[in-house]
Order: structure tokens, then C-alpha cells, then sequence
């Protein structure tokens, strides 16, 4: 080890004895009464040194002061070079900043929002075809295979990012784009997979609430079916009383709504009244003697009373 670098690593004297400098540097930069107590230095080089103080302003859990102090070769008078404000090894930090485009979620959109897509986003794939070369997320592109099970590709420059806004004329493209029967681009393979992934991450057969239903929704009349490759696996559920209501589910999907789950029992039928017209019941005009609940006496004292 060199005498250079032993020097470097050993605090100059007065610049570590240079404190209350170093204080009054980190006060006048920052406000008041914000300034903690001395929590050590550290040597930067031949006779500079940086002081750390505690920062004890509200939010800044952990931040120090760090002043840097030096003086000249063979000079005992301490300069201050600089006052910031430094996170420490337990400091509050914020996050990582993260672009837009990696922060958005699902659901995140608002009425008025547009979303850009990107010229060579890896889930669109031109609209036309009938070209040359097929475009890189062709079903014939053994590269897009491998993509889709890798499933963290990175997207390499080409069509569909090199494809012109105006196609050129004669081509098939721009014959579609005169009848108005084109779109720019459509789903790619691996935009149908990814698609597919998603929606049976929220409405496929391993889900609890599919795990728990009688039957899947290939067989439930509410199940409205939809086109495209994608129809031979998912479906739109139809039943207002069904936690997927209008939303894509997978045909594995179920839940308790299946519309043959269960069969609603009839209310029951209350039978006709019986009615006898061969029997002919007789209703007297006067009631019988005995049919009282008083019987019949002789007793004309009772009979004053008013008793029959």
C-alpha cells in the first residue's frame, strides 16, 4: 500500500476538527432548525473531508447533510466546497421511476384517454395479406412460434414498423385501402395468446368459483358464442345473475348460474272443488227442538225467563 493512499484513507486533522464549519454550512443551506447532530465523517482524498449531519425536516426519514471541507497543501485555513442533502443507508427513498407504458394497468383508462400503440408492437400484425414475405407474426413465421412460448420476446425492427402509411399502388393492400375493406393491422398469434392467458387467468377452469360448479359453460344455454379462432375456446356469458356477466369466458369456465344446473319445481296446484250433483242434503226452514243448547223443560217458571 502506497503512503498516497494511506494519507487518503486517514482524515486530515483540522478538516475533521472543522465541525462547527461544517454546521454552519449545512444551516445556511438548509431551513431552520432542520440540521440534527453530528453523525461522523468521512475522508475523501488528502486533506478533504465530508462531515454528515441528521436531517430532521419532515419526509426526509434517514437523509443527511453532507458538507465537504478541505484545505490547501501546507494551509491551515478550512474551506467549505459543498452543502447537499444525501440519502443515507436506511434513507426514504421514492420508487423507481417506471415509464408510462410499463405503469398501465388494466382498467386504468378514462373517458377522454387515448393509448398509442406502437408502430412494431409484438400483438398486431398488418391487416392484409397476400404479399411477398409474410410479416413476422405470421402463422408461418417460425420466429412468432417461438415467441409466443417464450413469452418475454423483445420486438425486433421490421414489418409491421417498417409498413407505409400510403401502400403502394397495384398492391393488394391498396386495393383494400380504396374498397375500404382493410384494417391497418389485427391480432397477431402471440396477441391471441397473450388475450387468451389473460382471460382465462379471470374466467377459466381453474378458479374457484369453476372449481365448485356443476357443470362448465360449453353446455349452458347462456353462453353466447363468439367468431374467430378464439370461439373454439371462449365464450360471452349472457346470465344477469352470473358473477361473468358480460364478460369472455372460457368454455371450461362455470359457476352456479349453468342453466341446467338445476330445474325450478312447478308451484303446486291446488286440486278443483269436489262438487256432488247426484246427492240431493236437506236444509230445514225452522230449527229443530232438540238442536239448542238448552234442552227442552216443562218448567213454566223457566219458561218465563225467557228459556225454550
Amino acid at each position: 500500500m502506497s503512503a498516497a493512499t494511506t494519507r487518503s484513507r486517514t482524515p486530515d486533522r483540522l478538516c475533521a476538527e472543522a465541525v462547527d464549519l461544517a454546521r454552519a454550512a449545512a444551516e445556511e443551506a438548509a431551513a431552520p432548525g432542520v440540521v440534527g447532530e453530528h453523525e461522523g465523517l468521512v475522508s475523501e482524498g488528502d486533506r478533504v473531508v465530508t462531515h454528515y449531519f441528521a436531517c430532521k425536516e419532515l419526509g426526509y426519514r434517514g437523509w443527511r447533510w453532507a458538507v465537504t471541507v478541505a484545505r490547501a497543501s501546507r494551509a491551515k485555513i478550512v474551506t467549505v466546497d459543498e452543502a447537499v442533502l444525501l440519502p443515507g443507508p436506511d434513507a426514504l427513498l421514492a420508487p423507481e421511476w417506471v415509464p408510462w407504458s410499463e405503469r398501465l394497468r388494466p382498467g386504468d383508462m378514462g373517458p377522454g384517454d387515448l393509448l398509442p400503440t406502437d408502430a412494431d408492437d409484438l400483438r398486431l400484425e398488418p391487416g392484409w395479406t397476400g404479399e411477398d414475405e409474410p410479416p413476422p407474426n405470421s402463422a408461418v413465421s417460425h420466429e412468432m412460434a417461438d415467441l409466443v412460448e417464450a413469452e418475454d420476446a423483445e420486438v425486433t425492427a421490421g414489418p409491421p414498423a417498417e409498413l407505409s402509411t400510403v401502400p403502394a399502388r397495384g398492391t393488394i393492400s391498396a386495393v383494400a385501402e380504396e374498397l375500404g375493406l382493410r384494417r391497418t393491422r389485427v391480432l397477431s398469434r402471440y396477441g391471441l395468446h397473450v388475450a387468451a392467458d389473460r382471460w382465462e387467468d379471470g374466467y377459466g377452469p381453474k378458479t374457484a368459483m369453476a372449481q365448485a360448479a356443476p357443470a362448465s359453460c360449453v353446455s349452458c344455454g347462456f353462453l353466447a358464442r363468439i367468431g374467430g379462432s378464439l370461439g373454439q375456446a371462449f365464450g360471452v356469458c349472457a346470465n344477469e345473475f352470473s358473477p361473468a356477466d358480460g364478460h369472455v369466458v372460457s368454455l371450461a369456465y362455470g359457476c352456479g348460474g349453468h342453466s341446467e344446473a338445476a330445474v325450478m319445481p312447478k308451484p303446486p296446484r291446488v286440486a278443483p272443488p269436489v262438487i256432488d250433483e247426484t246427492r240431493v242434503d236437506p236444509f230445514p226452514l225452522r230449527p229443530a227442538a232438540d238442536s239448542g243448547s238448552v234442552p227442552v223443560t216443562e218448567d213454566q217458571a223457566a219458561a218465563e225467563l225467557g228459556h225454550s
